[in-house]
Order: structure tokens, then sequence, then C-alpha cells
């Protein structure tokens, strides 16, 4: 079997807001292509046009080659090898960032084609199965315009998410910061007031997280702001600090008892490693697209486990990394929860109507996908309706 084609589709919803702290309304697709008629599919959170670049430039010389045309004529059968071609091949332009997230689609485009292939779920193919249910958490970050609103809001989404099922819920609250979402900002106070209404809302035995979506300049602002909320029981308080201040992560760990994640952003273990050994973070959260793909998530999550750390998919687009993320889970014994984002809580369409025979929670609960590969299929018309809102966007920008 050989790669014939490599096709990007970029996306984008026709609601989407740049004013907002969110990536669910944009997207990249990719689809790998055989000479047996056997297709892959994968997708990164990463800007849909710079990823699509990444993919399909030329390459001009052998220390930056081009990411397709390595793959073209592979054995898609190989992931993990074609993983380390990918990385070595682009070292010079990559190693990090937007170059590591596109491989991270492909690698999973790859990981799904193996799986069609064999006739097996992906998560055989990384390891076996440890687990026989996989347990998301919602995700929940209301679209609205003042604090007030989101407020009453967030408490409403919460008992709703409990009341589906969901035994666990993460609250987007970014107080402040350059990440506020729509722009609305608060004092530590009512954020801390609004995380201990939706705690009583939902009561004791519910699972609360919180991601603050790298609010605070430092660790010294971060402590002042979350020691109260150790009354709270939080599972983790999500990326309180910019990536790169390990030495403000460590402190964070070391002068407050709740868990600190972090990891979203990260590409490669390497990147890792500095989070875990030096930022002495509790609870790990490769996304599967932008870590590198498969390959390389499931080298953070062995990483992890060698130091006694939690794993948490970290995930924010459509059914395809919701798919990712539950075969990552299957097949790593120290993960707790994957993210999820549930149709009835999430306003974006690009994430409701993007695939089709989307994993399904059942009581809580997400049983293990038995179809072959990543186990869900593209929806052609979906997919066509967001590609022209794409296209009608990156129309109207200026040429130089």
């Amino acid at each position: 079997m050989k790669i014939t084609q490599i096709d990007c589709h970029v996306l984008l919803d026709s609601d989407y807001d740049a004013s907002a702290t969110s990536s669910s309304r944009d997207d990249i697709v990719v689809e790998i292509h055989t000479d047996e008629g056997i297709t892959g599919i994968g997708e990164t959170d990463v800007n849909p046009w710079i990823a699509q670049a990444c993919i399909q430039a030329p390459g001009t010389h052998t220390m930056g080659r081009g990411l397709s045309e390595m793959l073209i004529g592979e054995d898609p059968l190989q992931p993990e090898t074609l993983w380390e071609k990918l990385y070595v091949g682009s070292a010079m332009n990559g190693r990090r960032g937007a170059v590591i997230h596109a491989i991270g689609a492909l690698d999973m485009a790859l990981h799904d084609l193996r799986g069609k292939a064999l006739g097996k779920p992906c998560y055989e193919l990384l390891g076996g199965a440890v687990r026989k249910n996989i347990t998301p958490y919602a995700s929940l970050q209301p679209e609205v315009s003042s604090f007030d609103v989101f407020r009453h809001s967030m408490i409403e989404w919460a008992t709703r998410a409990k009341a589906l099922g969901f035994r666990a819920a993460k609250l987007e609250v970014t107080p402040y910061g350059p990440y506020a979402h729509k722009g609305l900002t608060t004092s530590d106070s009512q954020a801390t007031k609004l995380i201990g209404e939706v705690r009583n809302a939902v009561g004791p035995d519910f699972t609360l997280m919180v991601d603050v979506q790298y609010a605070f300049p430092d660790a010294e602002t971060c402590l002042r702001a979350i020691r109260p909320w150790v009354d709270f029981d939080l599972f983790f308080i999500e990326t309180p600090l910019p990536s790169d201040d390990l030495a403000g992560y460590a402190r964070l760990a070391s002068e407050q008892s709740i868990p600190i994640a972090a990891g979203e952003w990260l590409a490669t273990r390497f990147e890792f490693l500095d989070l875990m050994d030096r930022g002495k973070v509790r609870v790990v959260q490769p996304d599967v697209g932008r870590v590198g793909g498969f390959t390389e998530a499931k080298r953070v999550c062995n990483l992890a486990e060698q130091r006694n750390l939690t794993i948490v998919p970290h995930l924010w687009k459509s059914g395809i990394s919701i798919a990712a993320a539950a075969h990552l889970a299957a097949a790593t014994s120290n993960c707790a929860f994957i993210e999820f984002l549930p149709d009835e809580l999430c306003e974006s369409s690009l994430r409701r109507e993007l695939v089709s025979n989307e994993l399904q929670m059942i009581n809580g609960e997400i049983v293990l996908p038995k179809r072959p590969g990543l186990g869900v299929d593209l929806n052609r018309e979906a997919l066509a309706r967001f590609k022209r809102q794409a296209e009608s966007v990156s129309s109207m920008l200026p040429t130089f």
C-alpha cells in the first residue's frame, strides 16, 4: 500500500467571532489517500491556513522538506517511522509550533488509515485497551456578552451537564488577562464567587475543574487569586500562567495544594519534559493534534506514567479529536478523563455537524469504540459548507 494524495480542508463556521477565546469554529481536516482506496482522516487545533501552508509548502533543501512530498509514495502502515521522517526532514522549519501541529493532523490520519487497513480500532494499535469505558468531562464556556449573564449561564450549563449524565465538568472562567473570553473581565472575588455557586449547584459528588486560560501574569498574582479555591475541591486548575513560565508553575505546585494542569499548546515530548520536570505540574494535557499526533501523544503519556502524573487530554475541535482522545485514553492507564464538548452545550455548528458516527456518552461513560481506525466519518455536506465559508473569508483578505 502506498500514499497517493493528501487533501487539506480549511474550514470555518459562519458564526465565528474573532473576539472569542475559542478555536472551536475553525478547523483543518486532512485526508490521506492510498492506492488501495483506503483513506485516513485527521485534524489539528491551529490556524487552518497556517497548517495548510505547513503541509503543502514545497521543500527547497534537505533540512526543510515539504511534509506532503515526504509522505507521497510511502507505506502508511508505519506511522511511527513516518513521524520520524517528517520531524527530521522539516527540522529547520519545524521542531515545535505550527509545523508539529500540522504533523499531528497527518499522524492522526495515518493511525486512522492503519486501523482501517488492519480492521482494528486505533487503541488496539497503541498498545491495547487498559479499560472498558472512558470518562468524559463537559467543557463549559457560554457565549455571552456580560459577566453577569456569563455567571448565570455557567451555573445553568453546569447543572444541565450533570442532568445529561456527566460526572465532571470544567468551567472556563477567565477573570482577566490576554485571553479573557469576548473581553469579559471581573475581579478575583467575583470569579471565586462564581466557582462557589457552581459547586453548590452541582453538589459535592460532582468533579469540578477550572480553566483560567493563562489569566495571571505571574505566580504571586495567581496565588492570591486561587488560594480561596481550595474550599471547592477542584480536580485541577488549568493553564494559570504563560506556558513558558516554568519557574512560576513550579512555585504554584509547591505553595498551594490544588493540582495544576497544563500542556494544551505544547508540541513534542521535549516541551512536555520541561513542563513535567521543571514546571512540576500534576496533570498533563497533551492535545493529540497539537503535540504531534498519536505517535507523540503516546510518548508523552508514557513519560507522565513514569513520573506518576495524571493524563487528561485536551481537545477543542470536532468529533475527530474527541475520537482521537478516546482512543488515546483507552490505551493509557494514567488517563483520568477526556475533554468533551457536548452538543447540547456547544454553540459551534462545526463542532456539532462535521462528523457522523460520533462517539456517544451513556450514563456518564463512553464505551470503547469498535469500528476500525478512529471510527468516525466526515459529514460531506457539512465539510463542503464549512469549506465555502473559509473560502469566502480568505477571498476578502488583501493581497500584497
